[in-house]
């Protein structure tokens, strides 16, 4: 019998690289194997579903039941991968057993990095990752008024805006002297923080946390500066970092991610890997239009078309409605200057781009009524994977 293809991981990637190889191949044998119970939903939505009214029960899209049917797959539910040996082409599981395959893809994700915090309730610190972890903190905001959010990223001011519509008032800390500081240029950057203040969010910038303990019925935070911070619930949301254990332990080549080449192949060719754990040409991009261009390049490979992936120009939409925001971040290794090329103090809106001494469009940056620039802009900005 023709051994599968096994997919470690049920999540966006994983899932989705699944549908693009069933368009392509309805025979050869598919096994997805996840740690959790693999029903799929969308994971983005974890970070507004406040305001759209929804439950973690309620962003299940569909059972693994129903996966597993539409995609004719055999999906693992509740497996945990203990091993790689890719010279027997095995993947083995925490009980010992052991699935032999014909390609491997990893699509594990990725990891929320954990602060070193102090205190005695630092282990009291939340982050959202998955659907479960989204569950825990909607359990722990029963009854809370008060939330601090660690990190004042794209998911720290996700989570900060949608945590209004609870009624909860949130604190954004954040060691950048602006919100979004990755992304954003310090005017922009300025502009988007008023916004997100007039709805309610606070911001404490320019210091981290150094402690969290318990104190009365909730949390005293201990800030860099000397101050301190009273909360009922704390979210970290300082980033994510790949899941590279398994495949480093196997022997894979690893650095942020996965290293892999344009056809997301591992150091091994019969090992690849996609989404947030993997390093694609030097580039970790933790979003969703990478996975998916990924996905549909890995699965004309594995369907016997050699395929390598490229990127456009891929905006992401900053789901702030506050503040609404589309970034399209330069390259790393851009040289640039941004500027400010049409500002709204009133309410309207901001444009940024980042230019080149040509005049080059580099990357953009579009907050409020701007944001319906964003298709035309990105037809002018470089690909970011040619």
């Amino acid at each position: 019998m023709t051994p599968p293809i096994v997919i470690i991981g049920s999540g966006l990637a994983g899932y989705t690289l699944a549908r693009e190889f069933r368009k392509l191949d309805r025979d050869t044998p598919l096994v997805i194997l996840s740690r959790d119970a693999a029903g799929f939903y969308s994971k983005p939505m974890l970070s507004n579903a406040f305001s759209a009214n929804r439950s973690a029960a309620s962003l299940v899209m569909k059972p693994a039941e129903k996966m597993a049917v539409d995609l004719a797959a055999t999906i693992r539910s509740h497996v945990e991968v203990a091993a790689l040996h890719p010279a027997r082409r095995v993947v083995e599981l925490a009980d010992g057993e052991e699935i032999r395959y014909r390609d491997l893809v990893l699509a594990p994700g990725a990891d929320p990095i954990r602060l070193p915090l102090g205190g005695n309730a630092a282990d009291d610190v939340l982050s959202v990752n998955d659907l479960d972890d989204f569950a825990r903190f909607a359990t722990r905001l029963h009854g809370a008024k008060r939330v601090a959010v660690l990190g004042g990223g794209l998911i720290g001011c996700e989570f900060a805006n949608d945590l209004l519509a609870r009624g909860i008032s949130p604190t954004v800390i954040d060691i950048a002297r602006w919100p979004l500081g990755r992304l954003l240029p310090e005017n922009a950057g300025q502009w988007f923080r008023q916004r997100l203040e007039a709805a309610g969010v606070s911001f404490r910038l320019g210091v981290s946390a150094a402690t969290v303990s318990r104190h009365a019925s909730g949390y005293r935070l201990a800030l860099s500066d000397g101050s301190t911070l009273d909360a009922d619930v704390v979210l970290s949301a300082v980033g994510l970092r790949p899941r590279t254990a398994l495949a480093a332990a196997a022997g894979l080549a690893v650095n942020r991610g996965v290293l892999t080449d344009r056809r997301l192949a591992s150091s091994d060719p019969h090992i690849h890997a996609l989404g947030d754990c993997a390093e694609v040409d030097g580039l970790t991009l933790p979003y969703v239009m990478p996975i998916m261009h990924q996905a549909r390049a890995l699965a004309a490979t594995l369907a016997g078309t050699p395929t390598a992936v490229s990127y456009p120009a891929m905006p992401v939409v900053v789901k702030t409605p506050s503040c609404p925001a589309v970034v399209c971040p330069p390259a790393i290794d851009a040289q640039g200057t941004w500027q400010i090329v049409a500002s709204d103090d009133a309410g309207g809106g901001i444009e940024a781009q980042c230019l080149d001494a040509n005049e080059n469009l580099l990357g953009f940056v579009l907050l409020g009524g701007a944001t319906a620039r964003k298709q035309a802009l990105a037809g002018r900005a470089p690909a970011t994977l040619a």
